[in-house]
């Protein structure tokens, strides 16, 4: 049993990207196809698509490689389950001065710090990545 999708699912792209895999697999949820639609739009992963995970649908993450590194340098869950981050639009944290990106789950959807702060909406700040 998995407390915490969303940081298994970020757990499973830092030690795939550390092996130096070209993807992984994940279960699949609305939230965790959110997070990876966020890290496409920014450039951290290549893409993902639906696969089957035995009996259960699953997601494979195709990782990014920039002359031979990792796209993702560091990732980490901020708000969890024991303990949850909220912001507003106006406090939301800027990763390594505006060069990474937080994830945000918003009203609007999950959302890119930049992007939240451009529709003027805080929420949840689920992870930085840079």
């Amino acid at each position: 049993m998995i407390n915490d999708p969303i940081g298994d699912m970020l757990t499973r792209i830092r030690n795939g990207q550390r092996a130096r895999k070209d993807s992984v697999l994940s279960p699949a949820s609305k939230l965790r196809v959110r997070v990876l639609d966020v890290l496409q739009r920014e450039g951290y992963i290549r893409g993902y698509s639906e696969e089957a995970l035995g009996d259960h649908p699953g997601i494979r993450i195709e990782l990014k490689y920039f002359e031979g590194q990792p796209a993702i340098q560091h990732v980490a869950r901020v708000s969890k389950p024991g303990r949850r981050v909220y912001s507003a639009s106006k406090d939301l944290p800027r990763v390594r001065n505006g060069l990474g990106i937080t994830i945000v789950s918003t009203p609007r959807g999950v959302l890119s710090d930049a992007e939240a702060r451009d529709q003027n909406v805080g929420g949840e700040v689920l992870a930085e990545v840079f």
